[in-house]
């Protein structure tokens, strides 16, 4: 699909949480190839739940503290402190930042960009993580090619061993839309199409508000701010979910998320995701929200 020169030199900056800062010399060893990029992060990376799959126990201050940095420099910093060897070199598991999905995506998201490669995070929901019919919430990078346009790309899975234990059978530089859908499409797949809300949400056997209606409307908030590179992590909460969190939607809020679901549904209107996002006061992301920290518990936390 055509996507406007407006569109790609946005999504090519940028932003305040992809931006290495002044560790911007660490890039200079990168690869340019967006394959290559994406193997580049996840071999500084371990998510949180791989542990086991690595062989490997997390420190409990890793295990705690890594994933609530926000920033890419500050993630830069840390990874830095433990290894100073080229980022493009493989690291253990002992000397990797201990994040989440959204830590690759953004870290690919943001090697990318400083090759001037259009690319932005999507939250959404994966059926690739070896739960039957499950979608878990998910994290990927969307990338400009410029023969094909945007196309999804899973640095979690740019490591033939990860590949190979989830056995995944597609590119992970050309995620397949029916295996990775986007929070809008996933709200549309369950208004429309009469999909399971309680098959959607965090990875099984979380229960309760961790799952269902409430829990896509918030990642389609964070979707929509993704697309505007407001990339917070995905337990920062604002608008009419915060301090609800379980609470059933009331049936304004589903006629409400009904409307701004197809904005951000498909590859997404440039113009239409910044209009609805500078103009509606509940989608907007405020400077202060609140982080419901899996381990640290909730704080209020102002963003740069």
């Amino acid at each position: 699909m055509p996507e406007t020169p407006e569109a790609l030199a946005f999504h090519a900056a940028q932003s305040p949480f992809s931006d290495p800062g002044d560790l911007a010399h660490v890039y200079a060893d990168l690869p340019r190839d967006p394959a290559q990029l994406a193997r580049v992060s996840r071999n500084l990376l371990i998510h949180r739940m791989e542990g086991d799959l690595f062989g490997h126990t997390h420190p409990v201050d890793r295990l705690h503290n890594d994933a609530e940095t926000r920033y890419i420099d500050d993630i830069l910093r840390i990874l830095v402190q433990r290894n100073d060897t080229p980022l493009s070199e493989r690291r253990e598991p002992q000397d990797r930042f201990v994040g989440t999905c959204r830590d690759f995506s953004l870290l690919h998201c943001s090697f990318l960009r400083h090759f001037g490669i259009p690319a932005r995070i999507r939250i959404g929901f994966a059926d690739y993580w070896g739960s039957d019919s499950f979608h878990v919430d998910h994290v990927v990078t969307e990338y400009w090619d410029e023969e094909r346009g945007w196309l999804f790309a899973d640095a979690q899975l740019a490591d033939p061993f990860v590949t190979g234990h989830w056995k995944v059978d597609f590119d992970p530089m050309d995620v397949p839309r029916d295996r990775f859908l986007v929070a809008g499409e996933a709200w549309r797949a369950i208004r429309e199409r009469g999909a399971d809300p309680e098959t959607f949400g965090l990875h099984p056997p979380a229960e309760g508000p961790f799952r269902g209606e409430r829990y896509v409307a918030g990642s389609i908030r964070l979707d929509l701010a993704a697309l505007n590179k407001v990339e917070t992590l995905l337990w920062d909460v604002w608008g009419e979910d915060e301090g609800k969190p379980g609470e059933p939607l009331p049936e304004s809020s589903r006629a409400f998320y009904d409307r701004v679901a197809p904005v951000v549904c498909g590859e997404a209107s440039f113009e239409a995701a910044r209009q609805l996002f500078a103009e509606d006061d509940v989608l907007r992301t405020p400077r202060t929200v609140t982080c419901y920290a899996p381990f640290n518990g909730p704080s209020q936390v102002t963003l740069r």
